[in-house]
């Protein structure tokens, strides 16, 4: 009997003092189970896709549910026969115009009119600077960033190491200063980049857009049931965003609110 009491006693003294700490150091918050999803094929050496980057950002500002939209960006390689070294790898408007098949002047003129679409949503090129590059590298770091939760920064970076910067995203110690720019150690960007993985990973973002008809880039599918193909006005985007996501939430009526705060599971842990 004295030994059930003092079990007893302990037992009421332990959920106090948790109740109190829980109280000092918990605080409750409210945590949606699911979020509707869009996924952005994406190639960090197109200049679209940094376009479409910005325009897709504005449409979400301005959307009045964004905290329940899941952003997961894809692997796309516009070009994935460009060699280590490439023939014109210090000028892409030579590149462009050997791979196309113009004139010189052609392809400087229509760089000429990406800069000035790219203006007009803030961004500034720098296409004398551009190194040509095999993207299939930065997207392995990108993937392994994603395991992070950094792949919208890591895009970011990428976007402007090479449309601003003149960096060369193939080259190993760029994206080793890359990488921790956005966080990542030497080791993990080394991880990215032998570990075979990240290539398959990039591999299969590369064949599911095959799939589903992608063709160019950037490609946004929103719930797998929509898809907005290019850069895009934000305006145009954002009704495309509250279309799919009025749907998305008539296929979800149950979507459940928890409320956080001290319990115990199934295994016996308290916390």
């Amino acid at each position: 009997m004295r030994t059930l009491i003092l079990n007893t006693i302990f037992a009421m003294s332990w959920l106090s003092n948790f109740a109190q700490q829980a109280n000092n150091k918990i605080n409750i918050i409210s945590k949606e189970i699911d979020k509707m999803k869009i996924e952005i094929w994406s190639d960090i050496m197109c200049p679209f896709c940094y376009i479409g980057k910005r325009n897709f950002e504005t449409a979400m500002s301005q959307f009045a549910n964004k905290e329940h939209i899941e952003i997961e960006w894809k692997s796309f390689q516009l070009d994935p026969s460009i060699p280590e070294v490439p023939k014109y790898q210090d000028n892409v408007f030579m590149y462009l115009a050997d791979r196309k098949g113009m004139s010189i002047e052609q392809s400087k003129k229509m760089h000429e009119q990406v800069v000035e679409y790219a203006q007009s949503v803030g961004l500034d090129y720098h296409f004398e600077k551009a190194k040509v590059a095999n993207s299939f590298k930065s997207h392995r770091l990108i993937q392994l960033a994603k395991t992070k939760l950094l792949g919208d920064k890591a895009e970011e970076r990428f976007f402007y190491a090479y449309f601003n910067e003149g960096k060369n995203l193939n080259e190993v110690p760029t994206l080793i200063e890359l990488g921790q720019e956005i966080g990542l150690t030497e080791a993990e960007v080394n991880e990215a980049l032998t570990n075979n993985l990240y290539a398959q990973k990039v591999e299969n973002d590369c064949r599911e857009a095959q799939y589903i008809g992608v063709t160019g880039v950037p490609f946004f599918v929103l719930n797998r049931k929509y898809a907005i193909s290019g850069a895009q006005q934000a305006s145009d985007m954002l009704k495309t965003i509250e279309k799919a996501y009025s749907e998305w939430q008539l296929e979800n009526p149950s979507k459940l609110q928890i409320q956080q705060a001290p319990a115990c599971d199934v295994n016996g842990d308290c916390k």
